[in-house]
């Protein structure tokens, strides 16, 4: 009696494990489970999706000699005139729209230097768009489109935090100008910052087919929220190999949240502009060698190697030789998620960063505060009979450096733009930093100023430029 009941209990735990695997990889028995389908989610954000269409006119310098073997060498260093060639190019993208009055969110790389922009919705209204701000370094661009009142269709950002690889995601677009287009995948890999795409290296991975055109449209959850901004795919070809690039919604909401404000700091002249915090901090990978003499599990963090002398978190108390392992936390493992932490922080918040300092973690408080303007930029725009004519310096400070993207501490005047007219177009650049002029340092915009006037009288000008720290001697007569 005892084996038959040992024997019906084991015939019971087999059917019940059974019917557990049977739930857990069941197939569709019924009419409603066959149908189930991505429509509703398709059916919620499609109407806020748009398709960009922008035009640009594109001057382009033509030398008649630069292809000659034996002239092409002087041309190629910027001797002898050129003639001037325009034509008017056409860039593809999507976009979404965010709010009803006409706010859409697409890459700045998709607008930039447009002329005329127009936006298609998916039922085939058009509307005239302008940029309203364009963050290059986040590739974010916000459009206003002309409604004439009229309330559109919008979706609304939702946080990418929440994600988990394995997720299903929907991208939406206009790939190759074929129409509005959804396709779906998965999200491959979060917090991605091993590419070099903007200045922020941190995006979602999903293996959703993005291709040319998408650039701008929204990567969407299953709820129909956008959590990212496709923005970039790898290929070999130019067509999709599953392994897309979508900006996450934390960093699209700063650069919403600077396009409404009115706020002083995010803006210069009439334009607006994204102004995030500064640290003033310098940091270096932790490698598996640092991470073990620091008696870390793994490698992770930040190592602090320099800090400015103006950092605020230098007034917090933060030490070179620190490790920064969380901001907010929010875990750190590279400079690149250092970077994105930070510049989603608002302006006038507390940060809050975990350290670890000889074995022991604390934690310090900072204030996220815009880059300061110290020394003043003194911003100029150089005239004259001389090479760097048409070019706009300006002295270094905390926030020039910040704007252009250059690592930089010490005096010294940089180029922040450079007219197409201009000469100095065939070897300078923003971003360049002028280090001397002949034997003498530049120090200022004024040094600047009267180093060339010297130089005109003599008819020589000997340029020592700095660029991403290497060191170059132009001479021009």
């Amino acid at each position: 009696m005892l084996i038959r009941f040992i024997q019906l209990l084991a015939l019971m735990c087999i059917a019940i494990g059974a019917s557990a695997f049977a739930q857990e990889r069941a197939v569709p028995n019924t009419q409603s489970e066959m149908t189930l389908s991505f429509a509703p989610v398709v059916k919620k954000i499609s109407p806020a999706v748009v398709n960009v269409y922008a035009k640009k006119t594109v001057t382009q310098r033509v030398n008649p000699f630069a292809s000659d073997p034996f002239f092409g060498q002087f041309f190629s260093q910027g001797f002898g005139g050129s003639l001037s060639r325009q034509q008017v190019e056409n860039a593809l993208g999507s976009g979404v729209i965010v709010e009803p009055s006409g706010v859409v969110v697409t890459n700045a790389h998709v607008v930039k230097n447009a002329d005329e922009i127009v936006a298609v919705l998916s039922d085939g209204r058009q509307f005239d768009a302008q940029v309203s701000l364009s963050d290059e370094k986040s590739d974010v661009a916000i459009l206003r489109l002309d409604t004439q009142g009229e309330r559109l269709p919008y979706a609304s950002l939702k946080p990418s935090e929440g994600m988990q690889v394995g997720d299903i995601v929907l991208a939406v677009g206009n790939p190759f100008g074929v129409g509005q287009t959804v396709t779906s995948g998965i999200v491959s890999a979060l917090a991605r910052s091993s590419l070099d795409i903007s200045d922020y290296n941190f995006f979602i991975q999903t293996d959703a087919a993005i291709n040319p055109g998408n650039s701008g449209g929204p990567l969407v959850d299953m709820t129909g929220g956008v959590v990212g901004i496709n923005t970039a795919i790898y290929s070999r070809s130019g067509g999709s190999l599953g392994i897309g690039f979508a900006i996450p919604s934390e960093m699209v909401a700063s650069v919403i949240t600077a396009e409404k404000s009115e706020s002083p700091v995010s803006k210069t002249g009439t334009s607006k502009k994204v102004i995030r915090p500064w640290l003033g901090v310098y940091g270096q990978e932790v490698t598996p060698d640092i991470a073990e003499s620091l008696g870390l599990d793994r490698p992770r963090g930040v190592m602090v190697a320099r800090i400015h002398d103006a950092s605020p978190a230098l007034y917090a108390g933060l030490k070179v030789g620190d490790v920064m392992t969380s901001i907010n936390g929010k875990d750190i493992r590279d400079t690149s998620e250092m970077k994105f932490r930070l510049a989603t922080v608002p302006l006038g918040e507390e940060t809050q960063i975990t350290i670890l300092r000889k074995g022991e973690e604390k934690t310090i408080s900072v204030e996220a505060a815009p880059p300061p303007e110290k020394p003043a930029r003194d911003e100029v725009l150089l005239a004259g009979e001389n090479p760097l004519s048409g070019v706009r310096v300006s002295n270094i400070n905390p926030a020039v450096a910040s704007e252009l993207g250059i690592d930089s501490e010490g005096e010294g005047v940089v180029v922040t733009e450079v007219s197409p007219e201009s000469k100095a177009g065939y070897f300078l650049r923003p971003g360049d930093q002028i280090i001397a002029v002949g034997k003498d340092q530049i120090l200022d915009t004024s040094d600047l100023k009267r180093e060339l006037r010297q130089a005109e009288s003599k008819g020589i000008f000997a340029l020592t430029i700095e660029r991403g720290g290497q060191k170059t001697q132009v001479v021009i007569r």
